[in-house]
């Protein structure tokens, strides 16, 4: 129960105010009491407070209800998420959760509308995260594997806030269970980005994420499923019927598009990096399922040979792809394949590893900027991910990591990669897609995620590293999260 006191009834007089109290909160405590402790719940209370968009600020709340005022933004320059250069003297319309216009003409403001003068400011998209984690994002792995479930969708929860307020307006989660913090968000019961979900990622028996204790093993074929497993963020198959099977337990619940690791990964530190996982009719089985759902499948794949068995497969997606080599930088633009890479530099972009897993993150570093290389040489279609892990103040990095792409791209086109090239990626799922509409763009009919910067990013990408001074409002479907002075 999620409840301030211990009776089942408490005095309302007493506990005016109370988040406790709340409707939404006590209906959801109910829903998943049965599963989950009163005393996870409890402990993360003050972080869903403050951070999850349940609180009394007025920063990052829940949506308001529809109908809402029209807002017309004017006097701004418009990065569009397409083009290379910003169009002036603009002005755009805001109704509902829609953009409405984009107009130079200075036409009257609709009939109740508010109206902000941008003072020449750069109006843009809200940015996308490719790769990312929500419930494991900023807890440290030992709590991810440890805590009460509660606590742990509690602080994914004011992360979420936090990744919103860091203009990151969409997400894809690349494995986790996420859907009961996805539905939370769009209900507006919390404050946080758009999830494109996978659910649990799926992998082999030895594989990346396969996180079990050894205690765990020996385990018969068909056996009960692991403690791991029943959390959601992964699922072991060692067989085509069984990745069938779990495939279409994950589009059950509304995944937008299937996770599938192909190979080894560095934070689990009995997958080696070299490995490779499904075979090639394992995979397919997999995309089968995925394509019968219209939608699509990504592989974590770091390797040549299990990026090229991905792609003979028929994945869509290629996840990571560090060390991949140029014959596979080749065929993935041949055969159309996207790569989702990290722009991964130094150590100040993971977590401190030991052992294994710091061998391998070495590998990994080294491995990247060859890899940007290659897929700029060969023309293969490129989403900008992050992939932060296990830390609330790495994942405060995550603007950061977009100002890593300087490296290789122009500004403009690292601020086309993070709005309007992820979203062509997003739209992979078809109908499975959870936000129909247009995203990452800044025209009419697109769904209203927008930035507004004091400053050209431009002409400075680095302004987007720090969004508390940068990002003067941040609008999430037609609602202003964010809202400072503008001088």
């Amino acid at each position: 129960m999620l409840s301030c006191t211990a009776g089942d009834e408490p005095d309302p007089v007493l506990h005016l105010g109370c988040l406790c109290h709340r409707p939404e909160v006590r209906s959801l405590a109910r829903r998943l009491g049965a599963g989950l402790s009163r005393r996870g719940f409890v402990a993360g209370m003050a972080a869903a407070v403050s951070g999850a968009g349940l609180s009394g600020s007025a920063v990052a709340q829940p949506a308001p209800a529809q109908p809402r005022t029209p807002l017309l933004f004017t006097n701004v320059r418009v990065f569009d998420g397409r083009s290379d250069a910003l169009r002036d003297g603009l002005q755009v319309l805001v109704e509902k959760d829609r953009i409405t216009a984009v107009a130079s003409r200075r036409d009257p403001a609709p009939d109740g509308a508010r109206v902000i003068d941008g003072g020449g400011r750069v109006l843009m998209p809200g940015l996308i995260d490719a790769h990312w984690h929500c419930l494991f994002a900023g807890l440290p792995l030992a709590t991810a594997l440890a805590a009460d479930t509660g606590y742990i969708v509690l602080a994914a929860a004011a992360e979420a806030r936090r990744t919103l307020m860091r203009g990151f307006t969409t997400v894809r989660d690349l494995g986790g269970p996420a859907f009961p913090l996805k539905q939370a968000i769009d209900q507006g019961l919390a404050a946080g980005p758009r999830i494109y979900p996978s659910g649990a990622m799926l992998t082999t028996t030895g594989g990346h994420g396969d996180m079990r204790p050894l205690s765990d093993l020996p385990r018969s074929p068909g056996g009960p499923v692991s403690a791991l497993e029943q959390t959601g963020a992964a699922a072991v198959a060692d067989a085509a019927a069984d990745l069938r099977l779990r495939a279409r337990e994950q589009l059950l619940q509304g995944a937008s598009q299937i996770k599938v690791v192909g190979g080894g990964g560095v934070s689990s530190p009995r997958a080696p990096l070299d490995m490779t996982t499904f075979g090639l009719e394992d995979l397919r089985a997999a995309v089968a399922v995925a394509e019968d759902w219209n939608t699509y499948v990504a592989v974590h794949a770091y390797t040549p040979r299990t990026i090229q068995r991905a792609v003979a497969a028929g994945a869509r997606c290629i996840e990571h792809a560090h060390l991949m080599d140029e014959a596979t930088a080749a065929l993935m633009a041949e055969k159309g394949t996207w790569l989702s890479i990290q722009p991964f530099l130094g150590d100040e972009d993971s977590v401190p590893l030991t052992g294994p897993s710091r061998a391998k993150l070495l590998e990994v570093l080294a491995g990247t900027d060859k890899a940007y290389r290659l897929a700029k040489a060969h023309g293969v279609r490129t989403a900008f991910g992050t992939d932060l892990l296990f830390s609330d103040t790495l994942t405060a990095r995550q603007g950061t990591m977009l100002t890593h792409l300087a490296r290789w791209y122009g500004n403009a086109e690292i601020l086309r990669m993070a709005t309007g090239t992820n979203a062509d990626l997003l739209a992979l799922s078809g109908p499975r897609n959870p936000y129909p509409g247009k995203l990452g763009v800044v025209e009419e009919g697109a769904l209203a995620d927008l930035l507004l910067v004091d400053g050209n990013p431009v002409e400075d990408i680095r302004l987007v590293a720090d969004p508390a001074k940068h990002f003067l409002i941040i609008m999430k479907g037609g609602v202003l999260y964010k809202e400072s002075p503008i001088p």
